[in-house]
């Protein structure tokens, strides 16, 4: 062995012992007569001492060492007369006797540490350094914890994991597929999963009532900080249930990893209808760590003639406590934040409830002291509020409002990312209209449940048809969503054809599911977790690149390995995409 022990495990109790430890060196110090050298791998960082009266040579090739050296340490415990109590091994030092290089290493592009100089895309280049940065290794192990222990609950209320395949068939719903050529079948293309829906159904009418699988996933969509184009989801799928039945046994698992992982006992899940969602804070995944719920002002600000109102389908704000005191300067800030493409919204305007009870706003010229006055009733404001407002269509409008709130959030520290409010937005609508394609689309997927009482809505009325779906929302993060399925040949039949699908299509694209359903599917249902949001949103950072090992950037690429990249004309030739 090159070690007897690792950098990480070494304590006062060892003094003594004669060891031999092998890492990469993190940095070194020469004070003259001694040079000091912290040597790290994978479980901590253990401080060597080189003496240059004991050993001059010795301490010479010490001297010699640059950082990330990779080398092998002989030599003895010792209480450190200095200790250092923010390290684990701060009670001890290695004394050499040996100093072996295993390997060189080139000046790193950044410094490995904590605080680093290198830029994002210089360490996704080097990202085999960047992985021995501290702060990495730690968010690898928090994946690597929150796997077993989802496994270990998992097994421990009878799921089994089952691999579905990767190599599937591509489909026109959800986001764009990745598709693979057929060299044995020309001309025919296979699809990378975005899920593993279809194949969890099937197992479900095979008989295996709970389904879990940690899989990848693939969807070639545009992508931003919690979106990757290979992603990890916790896939589960249960039969004989209901929606509660789902729903209180995810409780469980969350519960679970909150105990574990974090030491926290959660609560109460709420459970928010989405239209209620839509209503107060202009999202499906509403962060409830604070209050700042919507006020519509509709019926009291219209008819003044302060046309932005007047013209608006909708007049809605948020109050923010103790915030009347924000000078011009700070309100100008939140009118240029609200203007931003990303938020959309053409301005907005403010009435401060000053701590006399008399109120100073931006609208003074339309709006009286008494107007105002039942503005501030309808927020239940206080003296010292400030009431920010906004207007125009009502989607663009509350979609605007809930980043101005998330904004001012941030500002008043009350998104702690220690504190922790689950819940379960439910009763979503099953289909959405797209204009551009002039038909409905599922928002969850085709083989999602109506609600039974709506089922006849499906052809007379398929706007009003709400979802037998729901999604766990984290700190105003989606973590995971599912659905009762449709287990019935008939049924999913009219789902597709409300989508736009003749039967032939729809028998073309999924009849191995609708030949299914007609050997005893039961009732069934699931959910799916994004894996890697939930590992980032347990260690309060909102990227999800940090906890992926090996992530692409924000144009897809893995600048690493430079992928994705062009193939050999040969390579063409044998999967026929071009000719021989």
């Amino acid at each position: 062995m090159l070690r007897t022990h690792t950098c990480g495990e070494l304590r006062i109790q060892d003094t003594g012992k004669k060891v031999t430890l092998s890492g990469w060196v993190q940095r070194s110090r020469d004070l003259g007569g001694m040079t000091f050298v912290d040597l790290r791998d994978r479980y901590g960082i253990t401080q060597v001492v080189f003496n240059m009266e004991t050993n001059a040579g010795l301490c010479k090739e010490a001297r010699a060492l640059g950082r990330e050296y990779v080398i092998r340490i002989d030599g003895n415990v010792a209480e450190r007369s200095n200790k250092n109590p923010a390290m684990p091994t701060g009670d001890i030092e290695i004394i050499a006797d040996a100093i072996s290089v295993l390997n060189p290493s080139k000046t790193p592009p950044f410094t490995i540490e904590d605080q680093t100089d290198g830029g994002e895309e210089l360490r996704m280049k080097f990202r085999y350094l960047d992985l021995r940065r501290n702060l990495i290794k730690k968010n690898i192990e928090l994946r690597h914890r929150m796997a077993i222990e989802t496994r270990k609950y998992m097994d421990s209320i009878d799921f089994i994991e089952i691999e579905t395949p990767c190599l599937i068939k591509s489909t026109p719903e959800g986001a764009r597929d990745f598709v693979v050529p057929s060299r044995m079948n020309e001309g025919q293309f296979y699809a990378l999963p975005q899920s593993p829906q279809t194949f969890k159904q099937l197992l479900m009418i095979a008989g295996y009532d709970k389904y879990y699988q940690i899989v990848k996933c693939f969807r070639d969509e545009d992508l931003r900080a919690d979106r990757q184009p290979e992603f990890t989801q916790i896939d589960c799928e249960m039969s004989f249930v209901e929606q509660d039945d789902i729903l209180h046994t995810f409780e469980g698992l969350s519960r679970h990893l909150f105990r574990v992982i974090k030491g926290l006992e959660i609560g109460d899940f709420p459970r928010m209808p989405y239209e209620e969602a839509m209503k107060h804070y202009g999202s499906d995944k509403p962060d409830i760590r604070f209050d700042m719920k919507f006020v519509e002002l509709n019926d009291v600000a219209r008819g003044k003639g302060f046309n932005v109102f007047d013209n608006a389908g909708l007049v809605v704000g948020i109050c923010a406590k103790a915030c009347a005191s924000y000078s011009r300067k700070q309100l100008d800030e939140l009118t240029d934040f609200v203007r931003k493409p990303q938020v959309g919204a053409k301005g907005l305007v403010y009435v401060k409830f000053n701590e006399d009870g008399s109120f100073k706003s931006s609208v003074d010229k339309f709006f009286s002291q008494e107007d105002l006055k039942v503005w501030a009733d309808k927020f239940r404001a206080r003296p010292g509020d400030l009431l920010l407002i906004l207007a125009g269509n009502p989607y663009e409008t509350r979609h605007a409002l809930n980043i101005l709130r998330l904004e001012m959030g941030d500002r008043l520290g009350l998104r702690d990312p220690e504190a922790f409010k689950p819940l379960w937005v439910v009763d979503f609508p099953l289909l959405e209209w797209d204009g551009e394609a002039g038909r409905y689309h599922a928002m969850h997927h085709p083989f999602t449940s109506p609600k039974k009482e709506d089922i006849p809505l499906l052809e007379s009325d398929p706007a009003k048809v709400r979802a037998n779906a729901y999604d766990m929302v984290i700190n105003g993060v989606e973590i995971g969503g599912g659905s009762i399925r449709i287990h019935e040949r008939g049924l999913q039949k009219k789902m597709f054809r409300v989508l736009g699908f003749t039967d032939e299509e729809a028998q073309e694209q999924f009849g191995f599911l609708l030949n299914a359903f007609e050997y005893g599917a039961p009732p069934h249902g699931g959910i799916a977790y994004g894996f890697d949001r939930w590992v980032a949103v347990f260690a309060g950072k909102d990227s999800i690149r940090d906890f992926i090992a090996f992530p692409k950037n924000n144009a897809g690429r893995d600048v690493m390995i430079d992928a994705p990249s062009g193939i050999s004309e040969e390579q063409l030739r044998e999967l026929n995409l071009k000719r021989r």
